[in-house]
């Protein structure tokens, strides 16, 4: 059965130009995406986790090399930047969410990797890219600024944990990093929030699909700001212990993303 998408009455505005229009958006939104991200996880759960076991693993394996290599000051924004590119990532959830709300009661994961067929799955990668190349520019600022604060490299976790926490510097280091790494996160964030479930629905170019999404968070501020909170504060639950309780929530926040962009954006028959 397709999903319902219930009417509301958010005021209609312009993106731009040839852009689709947007809808404002209220919290109850936001709790109708999730709710509905579960139900299409709760519908096909195990490819679901499939699909994003890579995270955990990579995370794992990112956990142990740092300590190998004596980067273990980067351990934390790697991690962290996994939230920059996780709107790319979770491509194949956003085709599974489309198809079940067209009627499909049980995609498999060949439909979900189905986006690679598409005809401008070049722009998708496009933006993937740019989302890539912010990540990289964060590791980068992380870097300079432990090189500035805490300066020498820890001898291990558990060193780099007393030295953050119980030294002035440790505090400079959490706070300063902290800020920087919102910026990019909020950069991240705006540039993407709806962009590629709107190219994957709208065959839309990453140009076209990054000036929509900008002007979502615009006119949706305080709504976009709830889900960039209720993402970030679920990545860290996900997090804890292992890493392993990403392979549920991932899943979960990827359906939902699409759920909220058919929230904010209106129908073409509309």
């Amino acid at each position: 059965m397709a999903t319902t998408i219930p009417i509301h009455s958010g005021r209609i505005v312009r993106a731009g130009p040839s852009l689709p229009a947007l809808r404002r958006i209220a919290p109850a939104d936001i709790g109708y995406a999730l709710r509905a991200g579960f139900e299409d996880f709760n519908a096909w759960p195990t490819h679901a986790a499939f699909l994003v076991v890579i995270y955990p693993v990579v995370g794992l394996l990112l956990a142990y090399a740092t300590a190998q290599q004596n980067v273990i000051p980067l351990f934390y924004p790697l991690l962290a930047g996994f939230a920059i590119i996780g709107p790319f990532a979770a491509l194949g959830l956003y085709e599974v969410s489309r198809r079940r709300e067209l009627g499909e009661e049980e995609p498999s994961w060949r439909d979900a990797l189905s986006v690679v067929r598409r005809a401008n799955f070049g722009s998708m990668v496009y933006l993937g890219v740019l989302l890539l190349a912010i990540f990289v520019c964060w590791l980068v600022a992380a870097q300079v600024i432990y090189a500035m604060t805490l300066k020498t490299a820890p001898e291990s976790f558990a060193d780099l944990f007393r030295r953050s926490l119980f030294t002035r510097e440790g505090w400079a280091l959490i706070i300063i990093g902290n800020g920087v790494g919102f910026l990019f996160a909020a950069l991240a964030f705006t540039i993407s929030v709806i962009s590629f479930p709107l190219m994957l629905d709208r065959h839309l170019g990453a140009g076209a699909a990054i000036r929509c999404s900008v002007q979502a968070v615009r006119h949706n501020l305080g709504p976009m700001t709830l889900w960039g909170l209720i993402v970030a504060g679920d990545l860290v639950l996900g997090s804890i212990p292992l890493l392993i309780g990403l392979t549920v929530v991932l899943p979960i926040l990827g359906h939902a993303t699409w759920h909220l962009y058919r929230r904010v954006v209106v129908e073409e028959a509309q």
